[in-house]
C-alpha cells in the first residue's frame, strides 16, 4: 500500500483522535480505548513501511500528545478515582451488559437447579456445602436459632475474613475466563448450585423467609458482585474467543485490561457486604419491614450502579456527541 492511501484511508478517525487530545471534542473511555489501538497499530504499520514519511511522524506525535495527557491525568489522584467509579467505568461498563446478562442467566439457570436437586433427592445439599455445615445447621435449628451461625464470630474478624474470601472468589472468577471463559461458567455454575440447594434446605425445615430475611441482609451484595465478577471472566473469555478486528494477543489484553476495571469496581460492594454480614445480619431479630429495606436498598444500588448509570451515561454522551456534529454541519 502506498502511503498516500494510507493516509488517505485513516486520516478521519486520526483527526477524531487528535481533536479529543486538544479538547475539541470527548470520546468515551471505551470508545477512545478502541480507537488508541487503532492508532499504534497504525503508527506500527507505518513504522514498518514508512519509516521516514509524514504518515509515521504524524502518528508518533499523536501517540505522545496522548501518553502526556495520560500521564497528567494520573496526577489528579482522588478526583480521577472518582471519575473512574462516577462517569469511565459505567461508560466502558454499556458495552458488557450482554455480558452480565449471560453470567446472571447461568447463574439463574443453576440456582434453580440446586433448589431441584435438593426437592428430588434431600441428600444432595450434604455433598454440595458438607455435613459439617449441614450437622450444624440442624444443631442450631433444633436449639432454637437457625441463624446462629452469624453470630458466632467476632464482627471485625468476621468483617476481615469474610471480605478477603469475597474477593478471592471474585478475582478467581475472573481469572478463570483466561480458559476461553470455560472456567467462569463453572464457578458461577457452583455458586449457584450452592445458594439453589442451600435456600431449598431452609425451605424444607420450614425456614425460607426465616433464611431468606436474615441471609440477604448481606447476600444480596455479596451474591451480585460474584455474578459481575462473573462478567469480567465472561469479558477476558470472549476476548481470546472472538478477537474481531484485531488480533488475538490485542483483543486478549483488552479483555484483561477492561476485566480488571470491573473487577476494581465491585471491591467497595464486597467491603458493604462484608460489613453487613459481620455486623448487621447477627441481629437476626430485627423487624421484617427493616431487613427488607436493608435487602431492598442493596439490590437498587446494583441495578443503578450496573445497568441504569451505564446506560443512562452512553445515552446522554450519544446525544451530546449528535448535537455536537449537527453544531458543526451548521456552522460549515
Amino acid at each position: 500500500m502506498r502511503e498516500s492511501l494510507f493516509i488517505k484511508r485513516n486520516q478521519d478517525k486520526w483527526k477524531v483522535f487528535e481533536q479529543h487530545i486538544s479538547k475539541k471534542n470527548s470520546l468515551s473511555p471505551s470508545k477512545l480505548a478502541d480507537l488508541y489501538l487503532e492508532i499504534t497499530d497504525d503508527l506500527n504499520y507505518a513504522k514498518t513501511f514508512f519509516p521516514e514519511g509524514k504518515a509515521f511522524s504524524y502518528l508518533n506525535h499523536l501517540a505522545s500528545n496522548y501518553h502526556r495527557e495520560v500521564y497528567q491525568d494520573k496526577t489528579t489522584g482522588v478526583r480521577k478515582i472518582v471519575d473512574f467509579y462516577t462517569r469511565d467505568f459505567p461508560l466502558l461498563f454499556y458495552k458488557y451488559l450482554p455480558h452480565l446478562a449471560v453470567a446472571f442467566g447461568v447463574f439463574a439457570l443453576f440456582c434453580l437447579m440446586g433448589a431441584y436437586s435438593t426437592k428430588t433427592e434431600i441428600s444432595f445439599v450434604r455433598s454440595i456445602l458438607g455435613d459439617g455445615y449441614i450437622n450444624q445447621t440442624l444443631a442450631n435449628i433444633e436449639a432454637g436459632d437457625p441463624m446462629a451461625v452469624y453470630k458466632k464470630m467476632n464482627q471485625v474478624d468476621m468483617f476481615l475474613g469474610i471480605t478477603v474470601n469475597n474477593i478471592r472468589v471474585a478475582i478467581t472468577a475472573f481469572v478463570a475466563g483466561i480458559i476461553v471463559g470455560v472456567g467462569t461458567l463453572l464457578i458461577l455454575m457452583y455458586n449457584g448450585i450452592m445458594l439453589g440447594s442451600f435456600q431449598y434446605y431452609f425451605h424444607t425445615h420450614g425456614l425460607l423467609w426465616e433464611s431468606f430475611r436474615t441471609i440477604w441482609i448481606h447476600g444480596t451484595l455479596e451474591i451480585s458482585v460474584i455474578v459481575i465478577a462473573g462478567c469480567a471472566g465472561l469479558v477476558l473469555g470472549t476476548g481470546i474467543l472472538f478477537p474481531g478486528t484485531y488480533s488475538r494477543l490485542l483483543s486478549f489484553q483488552r479483555g484483561m485490561k477492561d476485566g480488571l476495571k470491573i473487577l476494581a469496581s465491585t471491591i467497595p460492594f464486597f467491603v458493604i457486604a462484608g460489613f453487613l454480614e459481620s455486623f448487621v445480619t447477627r441481629y437476626t431479630q430485627m423487624p421484617d419491614a427493616l431487613s427488607l429495606v436493608i435487602i431492598l436498598g442493596s439490590l437498587t444500588l446494583v441495578i443503578y450502579y450496573y445497568v441504569y448509570l451505564p446506560i443512562k451515561l452512553h445515552n446522554q454522551y450519544n446525544h451530546a456527541e449528535l448535537h455536537r456534529i449537527e453544531k458543526e454541519k451548521g456552522s460549515r
